[in-house]
This record gives C-alpha cells, structure tokens and sequence, in this order.
C-alpha cells in the first residue's frame, strides 16, 4: 500500500488573518462560547474558564491547561504557534485549537463532575427534537430512489449548528440542481451500489446525520454482504460533530419515529448488532491535521474499503490540504495521494475549493459575493 504524501501541486495555506476565517474567530467562536453557557449549567470555576478562552482568541496563543491524554501531542503540534496571534496561523490548526481548548475548559477529561459531559450537548438534542427532525421523519414515508437519498445526505450539510450561528438556514431558499458545481454522481452511484466494503465519513448530528443514517441503511438492505463503517469523532467537536452517543441518540430517534422512519432505525440498529454496521472512532478525527498526515491504521482502513465517503467541510478542507488552490485544478489531482477510491459531499462553508470549471468560477464570481461560504452551493466530487 503506497503511504500518503502531500498533494504535489503548491498552494497558499489559508491562515487566520483572511476574510471568513477571521470572522469565524472574531464572530461565530465567541457566540458559541455564550451558547455553551446558556445551554449547560457550568460551576463558576468552569465558567471562568470558557470566559477566558474567550478572552484568549483575542491575544496571544497560550498552551493548554488540562492534563488531558492528548496534552503532550498537542504540546509538539502547537509549539510552532504559542505566544503568536490566533489570527496570523494555520486557520486549521486555530480552529481545532479552539475546539480542544474548549472541551478542556469545560472539564471534559474530567476528573470532576464534568467529566464527559458534552458541551454542545443542550444544542444537538434540541435539534434532535425539534420540528425540523420531525418532519424529515415524516417524509421517510415515500421509498425515495438512491440517487435522491445522495442529495439528502449531500444538502443534510446545511444544517450544521456551528454554521448557523452566523447564517440561519432560510428554509424558502431550497437547493436547486444548478447549485451543484461539480455532480459525479454517474460514477458515485455504481460504485455504491457494487461495493462489499465502505466508510463513510461523517459530519454534523441531527439533520445532517439523519440522512447520512437513511442512506447507509439503503445501501445495506440492497447487499446483505456489504459492511459499512461509520467513522465519527471520538468526542465532542466542532459544535455538531458526530459522536458514538450522538449516532445512538439518532438510531433511536427513528426507532421511536413515524412508521416508515421507525423501519428503519429497527433496521439499523439489527444491523449494529450483526456489525454489518460498525462505529469507528480515531484520534486524528480530532487532530488539526489534513487526510496526507493520516496515520498507517486509518490508511489500512481507507485502502481495504471499495469506496470512502467523506461528508462535509470540514473533511474536505482536510482532503485538499486547507490551501488556497485555483479553484479549477482537479480534484483528482489534489487526492491522488489517497490510498482507494474516495468521494466527498460537501457543501460550501468556506473558501477551499478545486474541480469547477474556469467559466463557472468567473461567472460566480462576478455574479455573486460570497459565494464560497453562503452554504448554498455543494459538490459532489470523485477519485
């Protein structure tokens, strides 16, 4: 098995100083912190903990301050940035800071009484049950072809809470095909539907892993000898990042559903139990690392599926290196390290971006502002 490299094509790695990425630090991570306080009822020792990463995102970069199993990995990765300003470092690498300094802040490698306790928590459960999830469910009702469970599973993307701190989702503005900058899903489709081994690789929980969920449940009722795995994080993580729990919690949604939705979550939990259906959790989902860095055991995981199927994008950003490329170089250029065959559904949320066309790019830009982080445009890409 060919071990993975960076893609062999140059381009600027996108840093915090730019446009979205610093107002995802000066904006959206500021607002998040006031919605874990509200939604969880912190000890004041926790609570003056979360305010002072809140201060911190507008100084220096200090280390961290928990004891937590990881600490001294995160000790290597951040010694190039300490004492710098969040702004001016890897946007990718500030982001995933933030999230870790935050479960350390709120206690979550314990020990104490918040050991475990998902920060983020209040918000996906509210989400889980709220009218929005319900009417989903609903519309299990009618058989929809595979080809339409894809699109589900792509647009479900829309719905991640992080984003929607800045951009609510404006339910009369609904996706139409022509918002779909690159569509593979003549090659996506067979190879779905032929393949014995896949992994998907989740995102967002609630409206997004909800069709994430009907789609594996598809594929597996198709070929009783495929197994899929769904790979998730192994803790909380980017506001709605998929956990173990948050999988569970969503299986039983459906269990407990409208009949049709009820079918499949009985179907999907028989299918964990078989473990024709199977977790997956890693530590490098929770790394500020880009897929090439990808340790030996998850390229194995990668080489031996027919197809992996990355969700979101923030694995995109990952797939491509979180560099600033010409948006019309290929896709299979920029993932020709990968060891297989993979797939991302992804819709827009920030600037990265390959395989549109020259012609498509001009017009949008000159057209539309902001049209890389609105969440109204998607790709479907393959390799």
């Amino acid at each position: 098995m060919q071990s993975l490299s960076a893609p062999g094509v140059e381009a600027a790695v996108i840093t915090s100083e730019t446009g979205f990425p610093r107002s995802v630090l000066r904006d959206r991570h500021p607002e998040l912190l006031a919605k874990v306080l509200t939604g969880v009822p912190y000890s004041t020792d926790v609570q003056a903990a979360v305010n002072g990463l809140l201060k911190e995102i507008e100084g220096p970069i200090r280390p961290l301050s928990d004891s937590g199993s990881d600490a001294a990995q995160w000790a290597g990765w951040s010694a190039p940035y300490l004492g710098r300003s969040w702004y001016e470092v890897p946007f990718l690498w500030a982001e995933n800071y933030f999230y870790r300094k935050l479960l350390g802040a709120t206690g979550w490698f314990g020990p104490g009484p918040w050991q475990g306790v998902d920060p983020f928590g209040p918000q996906k459960d509210a989400e889980l049950a709220g009218p929005e999830v319900q009417a989903e469910l609903e519309a299990l009702s009618t058989r929809a072809p595979l080809d339409s469970l894809i699109l589900a599973a792509l647009w479900g993307n829309r719905a991640d809470l992080g984003f929607q701190l800045q951009r609510p989702m404006d339910e009369a503005d609904q996706p139409q095909s022509s918002n779909l900058l690159a569509d593979h899903r003549p090659a996506l489709v067979p190879l779905l539907t032929q393949a014995d081994r896949i992994v998907l690789v989740t995102d967002n929980v609630g409206r997004e892993l909800l069709p994430d969920l009907v789609l594996a449940d598809r594929l597996l009722s198709r070929r009783m000898d495929l197994t899929l795995q769904l790979h998730v994080k192994p803790s909380p993580y980017f506001t709605s990042d998929a956990t173990p729990a948050d999988v569970l919690k969503t299986v039983q949604r459906l269990i407990d559903g409208p009949p049709a939705a009820s079918e499949i979550g009985h179907r999907l939990r028989g299918f964990l139990i078989s473990d024709q259906l199977s977790l997956v959790t890693h530590p490098f989902y929770v790394a500020p690392l880009s897929y090439f860095e990808a340790p030996s055991d998850l390229q194995k995981l990668y080489a031996e599926a027919d197809i992996t199927l990355l969700k979101g994008d923030l694995n995109y950003r990952r797939l491509v290196g979180d560099a600033q490329w010409p948006a019309a170089t290929a896709f299979e250029a920029v993932t020709a390290y990968w060891p297989g065959r993979v797939a991302a559904l992804r819709t827009l949320k920030s600037d990265v971006l390959v395989g549109i066309t020259e012609e498509r790019l001009a017009k949008l830009d000159s057209t539309e502002e902001n049209w890389r982080t609105s969440g109204h445009y998607a790709v479907i890409q393959v390799r």
